[in-house]
């Protein structure tokens, strides 16, 4: 929508300020310390009806007879239009956000290192990379010290039972290992 500010800046300050209310009833959960179910509730009771004036708003613009299919507004439009359901999928559960700035900061830092993926050498390599790099990901999500974990982890590994191997993710492994954690032998 930002994008289309300039070609429509009427149509688009008005989704820009329902987006800016919605941000700020996300402001005032966090002001509030809500979580779970009353996160929820505060959602359905305030985000709900900001988020159906939003794609209501967004209808009424998709059938605008004088916009183009080229006008960054429809593209806009369009976008939000065809992944209305997965955008409204924050207001049933407490734990998802509103928007993904959190998951894209937390991997900004692959972009960054690109040099040093050189030295994969293979396809394989590359894609092992991308798996630890979001297993650290996943762990900094979850408030997990990645050296902590990756050392438990490793030596829990072996005698761990494969059919529980979900308990080794970081979200699982916080609430079953995470207070009491191995050591490596170099911390004891």
């Amino acid at each position: 929508f930002v994008r289309a500010e300039k070609a429509e800046p009427a149509a688009t300050g008005k989704a820009l300020a329902i987006i800016g209310n919605l941000y700020k009833a996300e402001a005032a959960i966090r002001d509030k310390g809500l979580a779970g179910e009353e996160k929820k509730a505060f959602r359905q009771l305030h985000v709900k009806l900001l988020v159906n004036e939003f794609f209501d708003w967004c209808h009424q613009e998709r059938q605008r007879i004088d916009l183009i299919p080229k006008n960054p507004l429809t593209k806009a439009v369009n976008y939000a239009c065809n992944h209305e359901s997965q955008m409204r999928v924050f207001l049933d559960n407490p734990d998802v956000s509103p928007d993904t700035n959190h998951l894209e900061r937390a991997l900004r830092c692959i972009p960054m290192g690109r040099k040093n993926y050189m030295f994969c050498w293979t396809e394989l390599g590359a894609e092992h990379v991308g798996i630890i790099q979001s297993l650290l990901v996943s762990c900094k999500l979850q408030g997990i010290d990645p050296y902590k974990y990756l050392v438990d982890i490793l030596q829990r590994i072996s005698r761990h039972p494969a059919k529980q191997v979900h308990d080794l993710i970081p979200r699982n492994w916080k609430k079953r290992f995470g207070s009491n954690p191995l050591k490596a032998p170099l911390d004891r």
